[in-house]
């Protein structure tokens, strides 16, 4: 099973990095400049990733340039403009509350990208919007250095046959074959570590989810405090009885209603700790987390792997099965969903054992 990289000890380290480097470079200059920027960090993969955001940011900014008034797409207006881009992008500047954050997020996708590069394609192929259009994708590719190759190939292939867009599904399907063909190999992450390492100590320990991390402690149930009686009132002097009304007139009394204790008139409504199901002391925490979908818990690597040896390679009918399972109400019906559609899988395979063990966990 793939370890899972923590999401709370990745953004911890990467704000403690950036802290420390703006701290650094803003301790004796007030603005930060595009070349200064390009020299930063030793890692230069960082510099390029807070490049890559500015030009993103920029690209947004130009996206507002639109007028029912004027043609920005008018040949002259968009040349003007490319060249006003240009110019722009030699004269950045940015003050250190503003770039801090950039770093921060730079430092991330670093990481990201080394640890575990299958989940980094994923995010770059499905943040661009489906259909993922091939412009987008060449100017996300044109800033990163780090395991890189697999990309390269695909916006290759996609430029030899000519297509503008291309589908999420087609993408994954289409990178899934490259990196069988070239049988790729992420570089090796201890030669990065140490260069991060040089600025703030990393272990490749620290920045995996630890197994006590993923476990819910039920809420402490507070001890009961035993209440002492209230002291009786003081009783009534006893009045002698009244005259008896003649027999036939005599009717039972009405029965006094019932009148609740100050005690228990204060007494507060209890909030349950627990799912009221017969037999079951599952916290409502833990139940969320149990059902988290399976769609959303599997990573890159998982998929392609997935999709290759359980799917004969067709990622259309990998989803197609992910969705299916997820809709299904528990354990029972996904195996005879499995079992029906599926019989073929090897239940002794790797990649069978742990394919069960995410669906088995979808049902816990």
């Amino acid at each position: 099973m793939d370890e899972k990289i923590s999401i709370k000890a990745l953004e911890d380290y990467s704000d403690d990095y950036a802290s420390k480097v703006t701290a650094s470079f803003f301790s004796k200059k007030d603005k930060i400049s595009g070349p200064e920027i390009l020299q930063l960090c030793d890692i230069q993969q960082i510099n390029l990733f807070v490049i890559r955001e500015l030009l993103k940011a920029w690209r947004l900014e130009t996206q507002k340039l639109r007028s029912p008034y004027f043609d920005f797409a008018a040949a002259p207006v968009a040349d003007a403009l490319t060249k006003f881009h240009n110019l722009l992008s030699n004269h950045i500047a940015i003050s250190k509350e503003n770039f801090q954050p950039l770093l921060k997020k730079a430092v991330g996708q670093t990481l990201s990208v080394i640890l575990n590069p299958y989940d980094f394609y994923s995010v770059t192929l499905t943040s661009q919007g489906d259909p993922l259009k091939l412009d987008d994708l060449r100017n996300e590719i044109k800033y990163i250095r780090i395991n890189r190759t697999p990309l390269d190939r695909l916006l290759a292939d996609l430029e030899k046959k000519k297509k503008l867009t291309i589908s999420g599904n087609e993408a994954f399907a289409s990178l899934d074959h490259i990196l069988e063909e070239v049988n790729f190999t992420p570089e090796d992450v201890e030669e990065h570590l140490v260069k991060f390492s040089a600025v703030v100590p990393l272990s490749l320990e620290d920045l995996y989810e630890k197994e006590e991390e993923s476990i819910v402690t039920p809420a402490p149930i507070p001890p009961v405090v035993e209440q002492k009686p209230a002291p009786a009132p003081p009783a009534e002097p006893v009045k002698p009885p009244a005259p008896s009304p003649p027999a036939e007139s005599v009717k039972p009394p009405a029965p006094a209603p019932e009148i609740p204790s100050k005690q228990e008139a204060k007494k507060p409504a209890q909030i349950p700790l627990y799912d009221q199901q017969p037999g079951k002391g599952t916290t409502l925490a833990e139940n969320f987390q149990k059902r988290r979908k399976i769609k959303d818990s599997l990573t890159i690597n998982q998929k392609f792997m997935f999709t290759k040896i359980l799917f004969n390679g067709d990622f259309e009918l990998f989803s197609a099965a992910i969705d299916r399972l997820d809709e299904l109400d528990n354990l029972n019906q996904a195996k005879n969903y499995l079992t029906n559609n599926y019989g073929e899988w090897n239940p002794e395979g790797e990649e069978y054992k742990e394919f069960m063990e995410i669906v088995e966990r979808r049902f816990a």
